[in-house]
């Protein structure tokens, strides 16, 4: 799944570890979502959603293939 995680983590200046202590999750989590690696469970896709003001489908894209 593409996303704009980074993009998003960026513009506010944290590091992926600032990002993973907002979120309770770990850096290497972040890195993973940040990386496509890893898809967000729902809940976690919420909670990156609200901490950013923004919907989950303007965060996460599927992949088109």
């Amino acid at each position: 799944m593409d996303n704009r995680l980074r993009e998003l983590r960026d513009a506010q200046g944290w590091s992926q570890g600032e990002l993973a202590e907002r979120l309770d999750v770990s850096r290497q989590t972040v890195n993973a979502l940040e990386t496509g690696k890893y898809d967000p469970s729902l809940p976690l896709a919420f909670r990156i959603a609200r901490l950013f003001g923004m919907r989950i489908e303007d965060i996460f894209f599927p992949d088109v293939t």
